[in-house]
């Protein structure tokens, strides 16, 4: 769709081809009584461009004032727009010779630009209103101009007439919507595409900053061992050895997940099991949590809930939790809710945090793009919103009616056990 009839202009345009069309009846109405020396009523054509330069005036300083209605003009408001301008020309031509006008034709013209910014129900009413208003038109063509085969002629003037309104509303209308979704999906995959190059950056910087970090660590880990063996019974060496020891891990996990992504490695991944390694992740790394469990994929159900996924996921999963943690802890409590569970075959995995909650503007960037955050939200969000959206999972953010964040991630299922779910609910202090 052409840049001058998106949504923020549509009224704007209008208002400039009604003033374009204004001057253009003056000049043809001069010339014709002038130049032709034809005699048009002066009175009702006059008194009808007046109210059609009055209800331009109008709309021109409505709109100009009211920047906001503007922007966000509605259908209906541009409806009003294209009626006017139907009834307006339809007055004029009534008052210059009614169907027998070469300029009748013109009535298609505000068809066509309903076609291209109005909905098909609103398409079909201003069609409507030209065809009727053509049909009066004709209707109220006196009996003098009937003579010989003028009425058959005039019959299939008005065929033609709804045969074409009808070509352009359905053919117009169509090729317009086709193009405006093609330019939305083209946005789209711009948008995707611009969120997997800054995806792509971000992993290149952290597999170079972990491939970096594996030799400091292996030489602090000699120094540790070293220690050990002078100092075996000094805590401090010991609690060294096992933070080392994790962070040792997590290369290895961290490289083992790259090379697994790499080759697309896609397996079932047990919900129960999955939840299971998800709550001793958090009671290991954060033993002063009081989490509140809600697990309706346990045991209980007759076949095990799988999704497919790949490496990505558990540390996506992480990262919000430890957002909603940090959440928490701004906001002086130590509790967090995780809640698993199965609806209309998706699983469901729930966090909700006991913070402040999200405020409109961060509800409308977090995902989209890394944000500024105190709490550390923008990275680890948008991470994670691009990792489950290739996978196929959906992210919302929301806050709670009682207070809090809400993050809910949501992820097909490739097998359920039954319809039947069990409620159990587990506080662990």
């Amino acid at each position: 769709m052409p840049k001058y009839f998106k949504r923020t202009s549509k009224i704007q345009v209008i208002i400039a081809l009604r003033s374009t069309a204004i001057i253009i009846q003056l000049l043809l109405i001069m010339f014709v009584n002038l130049g032709l020396a034809y005699q048009l009523p002066w009175t009702p054509l006059v008194s009808v461009i007046s109210l059609e330069i009055l209800f331009t005036l109008s709309s021109y300083i409505y709109y100009r004032h009211n920047h906001l209605s503007e922007k966000k003009a509605s259908q209906k408001a541009i409806l009003v727009q294209i009626c006017a301008d139907i009834i307006f020309l339809s007055l004029l031509l009534f008052f210059s010779g009614g169907a027998t006008n070469a300029f009748v034709s013109l009535l298609l013209i505000p068809i066509a630009i309903a076609a291209v910014t109005l909905t098909p129900l609103l398409l079909a009413i201003v069609a409507s209103l030209a065809i009727s208003s053509y049909s009066i038109l004709l209707w109220s063509l006196p009996m003098s101009v009937m003579h010989g085969n003028m009425q058959g002629h005039f019959i299939g003037m008005g065929i033609n007439f709804l045969f074409s309104a009808l070509v352009v509303a359905i053919v117009v209308g169509k090729m317009a919507r086709s193009i405006n979704q093609q330019e939305l999906a083209i946005a789209n995959y711009r948008e995707n595409l611009l969120k997997q190059e800054q995806v792509t950056s971000l992993g290149v910087a952290s597999a170079q900053v972990t491939h970096q970090l594996a030799t400091p660590i292996a030489t602090v880990q000699l120094l540790a061992d070293e220690l050990s063996e002078d100092l075996p019974d000094n805590e401090i060496v010991a609690d060294m050895q096992s933070q080392l020891t994790r962070c040792r891990d997590s290369l290895s996990e961290f490289r083992a997940m790259v090379f697994e992504i790499k080759e697309q490695v896609i397996k079932e991944i047990n919900c129960q099991d999955l939840f299971d390694e998800i709550t001793v992740n958090v009671r290991f790394n954060n033993p002063e949590i009081n989490l509140q469990l809600q697990n309706n994929t346990g045991c209980n159900l007759t076949e095990a809930v799988t999704i497919k996924a790949d490496a990505s996921l558990l540390p996506a999963i992480i990262n919000l939790i430890n957002n909603a943690i940090r959440a928490s802890k701004a906001n002086n409590s130590k509790t967090l809710s995780l809640t698993s569970q199965v609806i209309e075959g998706n699983w469901q995995f729930t966090i909700r945090d006991y913070g402040k909650g999200f405020t409109l503007k961060k509800l409308n960037e977090l995902g989209v793009k890394p944000v500024n955050s105190e709490q550390g939200f923008g990275m680890a969000v948008f991470l994670s919103h691009a990792s489950l959206e290739r996978l196929g999972g959906k992210l919302a953010l929301t806050n709670h009616q009682d207070g809090g964040a809400l993050v809910t991630l949501s992820m097909p299922i490739s097998s359920q056990q039954s319809k039947t779910v069990n409620h159990k609910e587990i506080s662990y202090a």
